[in-house]
């Protein structure tokens, strides 16, 4: 995850997640958080001036396929600001009586699914003789655990209500911090998000998950003056930057821009989520 200078059209190239069925490549924490009969322990240098840490099958395999994400795969990213008013509210309204209470991921979830459905291009993966495209919404969601980040999948996004996704999402995060995430919980997805707005990151560019073909990057809420049509000209408004990071082999410029736009629409107008 890197800073990113911006270009005055802010859309830049990659530069801050075989065959007509091309066999799925493990995701960038593939590794099944299973024990370690016994980590070696750390080392300090003679002098105490450093401490050398071991490094874990699955910090291994970040840094394996991190790199090769960035070494292989051409990404550009696309940015664009949007309103949360509207979704405040209702999630406001909802979660009085909701047992649950539902978070902006699990909005975020349902929107990326169903602009992925309207815009399948980035539902899609790179082979070397065909582009595989996706008729379900698997979307993974980055989580951090003390062993390194991992990937668990809401599988069937665009099938489900917010209340399912908010379950699994609770039900997956448990798994991941606990270590008992099976195989089939995250390895796979058709798309990732990366939400670091909880920690206040206001904006930042995400490594492609391969093979998936996009990944968005989420920032904080804030609020922000923006232009609106009353007396003072200007309105106080809640609002998320989001970057979505690019395969090009697959996903061309306007066709991200496209679905950047789908799913703006979705979260500046959540009540078509509940439909």
């Amino acid at each position: 995850v890197l800073d990113k200078q911006w270009y005055q059209r802010r859309v830049r190239g990659a530069a801050d997640i075989e065959n007509v069925a091309p066999a799925p490549a493990a995701p960038v924490a593939e590794v099944a958080p299973t024990p370690a009969a016994a980590a070696p322990a750390s080392v300090v240098s003679a002098d105490g001036a450093y401490v050398e840490i071991p490094l874990t099958g699955m910090r291994k395999a970040i840094a394996k396929r991190l790199t090769q994400s960035k070494q292989e795969v051409p990404h550009y990213y696309l940015t664009v600001d949007i309103a949360l008013d509207e979704l405040m509210a209702i999630r406001g309204e909802l979660n009085k009586s909701a047992p649950s209470k539902l978070s902006v991921t699990d909005f975020l979830v349902k929107a990326c699914s169903n602009a992925l459905l309207d815009v399948p291009q980035v539902n899609s993966q790179w082979g070397e003789t065909a582009i595989r495209q996706y008729t379900n919404a698997d979307i993974s969601v980055a989580v951090a655990t003390d062993t390194g980040l991992i990937t668990p999948i809401v599988f069937g996004a665009n099938t489900k209500g917010l209340k399912q996704i908010n379950s699994d999402m609770t039900d997956l995060k448990e798994k991941a911090s606990a270590g008992k995430l099976q195989p089939h919980e995250f390895q796979g997805g058709t798309f990732t998000i990366s939400n670091l707005g909880m920690m206040g990151i206001q904006e930042f560019t995400a490594v492609i998950n391969p093979p998936q073909s996009a990944i968005l990057a989420v920032g904080a809420p804030q609020k922000k003056l923006v232009p609106a049509d009353n007396e003072k000209g200007f309105e106080v408004s809640t609002v998320m930057n989001v970057t979505l990071s690019c395969d090009h082999r697959v996903v061309d410029g306007a066709v991200g821009a496209q679905w950047l736009k789908a799913l703006k629409g979705y979260l500046e107008k959540p009540i078509n989520l509940l439909l």
